[in-house]
């Protein structure tokens, strides 16, 4: 039977709560800044979390919440598609900076349970990674802030932003990530929050722990491993919403190792 050698994380919402607090406030800032007069309330960005990445976020909120917006007024010509490109990525760039002004700030902190499972599994030699879409200064940022530049080094790769042109639900960013890994999908672990981090994590065929969030609580992720609402700490354990988790209230190594064992037994 195949042993567990590697643990892979997704970011935004898995990690830490990024999302509502983090990547929302910093858009409706670099919206502010540009005058567009845009805000993306909490239930509005929660709709718009459909889509992944920033710069696919943005467009998607101009093509179907915006449809008479007047490109004519950002840009000298509106008709061409790649300078709608360049402006919304240099408005994703401003929203960049906004978040990474509150990273450093410490206002986006990691899930309660992250960094003492993240503890675990480099003290029992096994190998961390992670695929996500956010940008890869997102996510330097976000660890420097939380667990110091050192932790930058717990990760054998950190898979991040455009690397891929397909960002999820595709598959790509798993696949780029199992590759510079060297390492098969039967090999590992991945943990994800939403149904696009599901499918993209499944469709590189690896077993998927599902640590939702207020976003995604009821979305659809039939035939994961495990869906839990959280890491869970001996004073919040988390709650189960599928799979099974014995008497365990905290996501540990050995309950992964048992969700592991589990999936290998299936196959």
């Amino acid at each position: 039977m195949t042993e567990l050698k590697a643990l892979i994380f997704d970011v935004d919402g898995t990690l830490a709560d990024t999302e509502r607090d983090g990547h929302r406030v910093a858009f409706n800032a670099a919206f502010s800044d540009a005058g567009l007069g845009w805000d993306w309330d909490a239930p509005l960005y929660g709709k718009l979390l459909a889509v992944t990445g920033g710069k696919e976020r943005i467009r998607y909120y101009i093509d179907d919440f915006l449809k008479d917006f007047d490109w004519a007024g950002v840009i000298p010509e509106p008709e061409n598609e790649d300078h709608r490109f360049e402006w919304i990525a240099r408005l994703h760039k401003a929203k960049t900076a906004h978040y990474l002004d509150l990273l450093a700030k410490g206002t986006v902190p990691l899930r309660p349970g992250v960094e003492t499972l993240l503890n675990q599994a480099r003290a029992a030699g096994l190998v961390l990674a992670i695929s996500t879409t956010t940008t890869p200064a997102n996510v330097t940022s976000l660890l420097s802030a939380t667990l110091g530049k050192d932790s930058l080094d717990w990760f054998a790769v950190i898979a991040a932003g455009d690397i891929v042109p397909a960002k999820k639900p595709a598959a790509d960013i798993y696949t780029y990530a199992l590759d510079k890994l060297g390492l098969a999908a039967e090999d590992c672990i991945a943990f994800e929050d939403s149904r696009n981090g599901f499918l993209s994590s499944a469709g590189a065929g690896l077993t998927t722990i599902i640590t939702t969030n207020g976003y995604t609580a009821n979305d659809d992720f039939s035939g994961a491993a495990l869906v839990i609402d959280g890491f869970g700490t001996e004073s919040q354990p988390f709650t189960v919403h599928s799979g099974d988790t014995g008497d365990s209230k905290i996501l540990d190594l050995a309950l992964i190792q048992k969700v592991f064992m589990a999936s290998q037994a299936k196959t």
